[in-house]
């Protein structure tokens, strides 16, 4: 009889930590989350979408059409980005980032410029989209190592 591990990997846990950290969005149609973690698998910072400190979630759009300056695009800070400034150590150099969603072309520029290695994503929904291509192209240039989280059947999946 096979015996089952009774913990799960640190795949599922860093990746259930993004989805969880996602769940502070206020953002109505994409909730986004994020876990930094280093080599020891030490968590390094956290980060969601929502605006910048200090812009009030009720002053600012979340619509998703318009005129760009009536719309959340020009106004919200990713996870990604927000993970990263949110870190208070030395370097990220050598870093993981797990990220429910593929980073965009602009993420994907400030995880390059921090020394993160690698980017562990869950959905690539907008893979065939400019930005996307992008980033991608980037990271491959960069030497970022981007792969699919395949969640397994011990997966965390967390609904309210």
């Amino acid at each position: 009889m096979k015996k089952l591990n009774k913990h799960i990997s640190w795949d599922e846990y860093f990746m259930g930590i993004a989805k969880l950290s996602a769940l502070r969005s206020k953002d109505p149609n994409t909730q986004v989350g994020c876990c930094i973690v280093d080599q020891n698998n030490k968590i390094c910072s956290l980060g969601y979408n929502g605006f910048p400190w200090g812009c009030n979630d009720k002053q600012f759009p979340w619509k998703r059409e318009g005129k760009p300056v009536e719309t959340k695009y020009l106004y919200v800070v990713h996870a990604e980005i927000n993970a990263i400034c949110n870190y208070v150590g030395p370097s990220l150099a050598g870093c993981k980032i797990y990220v429910s969603l593929f980073p965009c072309h602009d993420c994907t520029k400030a995880i390059i410029q921090s020394g993160i290695k690698e980017i562990v994503y869950e959905s690539d929904k907008y893979a065939t989209t400019d930005s996307i291509i992008a980033a991608k192209r980037m990271c491959l240039a960069a030497g970022v190592k981007t792969r699919m989280y395949i969640p397994t059947k011990r997966s965390i999946n967390i609904t309210l």
